[in-house]
């Protein structure tokens, strides 16, 4: 019996190893709170005070982290060419982008928690 304890406990470490790996960013997302307060409707709305060019790149970052979620991609909203290459007002790229991040990130936090991996 007690060979078999060795031979279990690398095996779990070695799994464990291997999700946290399989996803580098996962871990840091699934650690981070989303920005959420009561009476502010649900976790998919933008805060009240985003400018209308940061609640639809907020919208935006959401749908792309469902996508990437959905097709088991690994998650980074910089690697999406709404990000990157925004369709906006040069002027509003930034604000976009801001946008995008935080709803990209919500999102993410969100999913992998209704997944079961927190």
């Amino acid at each position: 019996m007690t060979k078999f304890k060795w031979l279990v406990l690398p095996g779990a470490v070695m799994a464990t190893c291997l999700i946290c790996s399989s996803h580098p960013k996962a871990y840091a997302i699934a650690q981070q709170a989303p920005e959420y307060t009561p009476g502010q409707g649900g976790w998919d709305q933008p805060p009240a005070e985003y400018r209308d060019v940061q609640r639809k790149g907020f919208h935006d970052g959401i749908e792309a982290a469902r996508k990437d979620f959905d097709h088991h991609r690994r998650a980074d909203a910089d690697d999406h060419d709404d990000y990157r290459h925004p369709h906006v007002d040069s002027a509003m790229r930034d604000e976009y982008r801001d946008g995008f991040r935080h709803g990209y990130d919500i999102a993410m936090h969100h999913l992998w928690e209704q997944s079961g991996n927190r």
